[in-house]
């Protein structure tokens, strides 16, 4: 009986993985730090010290996954984002 239990909650985590996508914002030469920053903390919900770092990964990466999830749950936040003049995509 365990063994099925094991087994059922595997396959829900699996299902989770595949379905689970990233909320990626790239850089760009417009947008202010500051500007990033407010958008992370009020579209993603991040801490501030989360959404600067996100934005320092951005500065010297080129690019930084924001937030994890499925497409109900991120294509809100991309459309936000976008709005706000931020380069966000869904991977």
């Amino acid at each position: 009986m365990s063994t099925e239990v094991e087994f059922d909650e595997k396959v829900a985590l699996l299902e989770k993985e595949v379905d689970s996508k990233n909320l990626v914002v790239y850089n760009d030469d417009v947008n202010t730090f500051d500007h990033v920053i407010d958008s992370l903390v009020k579209v993603c919900r991040h801490e501030i010290i989360q959404a600067e770092q996100c934005t320092w990964i951005v500065h010297y990466n080129g690019k930084c996954a924001v937030k994890e999830g499925d497409m109900d749950k991120l294509l809100p936040m991309r459309r936000a984002l976008n709005e706000r003049g931020i380069d966000a995509k869904i991977h």
